[in-house]
């Protein structure tokens, strides 16, 4: 099923009712509720305590400073309830690993699993297992093919980066009166549906203004890799006019990379939100202008949800009984006239 196709709840910077927060990024040190989701917890309605739910949870090592908000955030949201037993298992090194940790998990029955898989497509099995066994699935960030294998999917907007970065670009390029622009793309890891996704709304939206992308590469999602593709990049295009890296964690050596080679006749757009990217926007001293949002913030409200889930109550501010089946969270572009007002997201 394709992004068009499927019904979307998004959530934007607010909360939906009273028992569900988008609640501030943490730092990779942090494990305590924010203030803010102290009073998510504390705020009434579907946030009054109830039956006592066991959530387990498993996300991949946090070797990158997403991830590690990805698991700082579930843990402080599942602190911030009296009623949530939080129980983490070891994601191991890959999908392999990660399934048999899951496998002993299964076995110690917990109400709900909230779970970021190393990979969708090879963790799969697991979440059919999971959901035939009476357990409910909450898959994060990295989609399951098969619908039967999660009870709740959400995550972010993969295509609507995309379509929000070329906007962005777009909208600069025109004001400049550039009408034949180079446009540069430094992706994420390509095997991952996330990256092909985002990729795909860039160009659906570049094409629709009779833009293109010149050259592409796709780097690892690492500091390092994305010096490296960068570097390579700036060789191959004498002359750029806007480049979008899709993750501002390796933005960090994409930004290397752009120093070392004395280059600043372009503008480049990151991705996810950072708060060292949102923090470069407001100094205005590099070629980053501006970065669009994929929040970690989403493992608090995968939390908040699993729990609503594993007692059996919906969302108090809308009228269905239960949780929806999927929230894609809308990303939101952040330039150096708002980047104040979304610091406290940054990871």
């Amino acid at each position: 099923m394709t992004q068009h196709s499927r019904r979307r709840l998004l959530f934007g910077g607010a909360a939906i009712g009273t028992g569900v927060l988008l609640a501030a990024c943490t730092s990779n040190e942090q494990q305590t509720p924010t203030e803010a989701q102290t009073k998510a917890a504390d705020g009434g309605g579907n946030a009054e305590p109830g039956k006592q739910v066991t959530v387990g949870f498993s996300a991949p090592a946090a070797d990158h400073g997403w991830i590690a908000a990805i698991t700082n955030n579930a843990r402080a949201q599942a602190a911030a309830y009296s009623d949530v037993e939080f129980k983490t298992v070891e994601a191991g090194a890959d999908a392999a690993a990660q399934r048999a940790a899951l496998s002993t998990l299964i076995s110690q029955k917990p109400d709900v699993i909230v779970l970021l898989p190393h990979d969708g497509k090879e963790l799969n099995s697991f979440g059919l297992e999971a959901m035939q066994a009476g357990i409910p699935v909450v898959n994060l960030d990295r989609a399951f093919p098969d619908a039967k294998a999660y009870r709740l999917q959400i995550k972010g907007d993969n295509y609507g980066m995309g379509v929000s970065a070329a906007t962005f670009i777009v909208e600069q390029l025109k004001a400049k009166g550039v009408s034949n622009p180079v446009i540069a793309e430094i992706a994420g890891m390509d095997e991952l549906e996330l990256t092909q996704e985002r990729t795909k709304g860039f160009n659906d939206t570049l094409a629709q203004h009779g833009f293109r992308v010149a050259n592409r590469r796709a780097a690892r999602f690492t500091v390092d890799s994305g010096q490296q593709e960068t570097s390579q990049l700036l060789q191959a295009l004498p002359k750029i006019d806007a480049i979008w890296n899709h993750d501002d964690d390796q933005g960090i050596g994409v930004l290397a990379a752009i120093s070392q080679a004395n280059r600043n006749e372009f503008f480049m757009v990151g991705g996810a939100g950072s708060k060292k990217a949102m923090e470069d926007i407001q100094a205005d001293n590099t070629v980053l202008k501006a970065t669009v949002t994929y929040s970690p913030s989403m493992a608090s409200s995968a939390i908040s949800l699993a729990r609503l889930i594993g007692q059996g109550r919906g969302m108090s501010d809308l009228v269905e009984l239960q949780v929806p089946k999927e929230i894609i969270l809308a990303s939101e572009t952040i330039t150096k006239e708002n980047a104040s007002d979304y610091l406290k997201l940054g990871f």
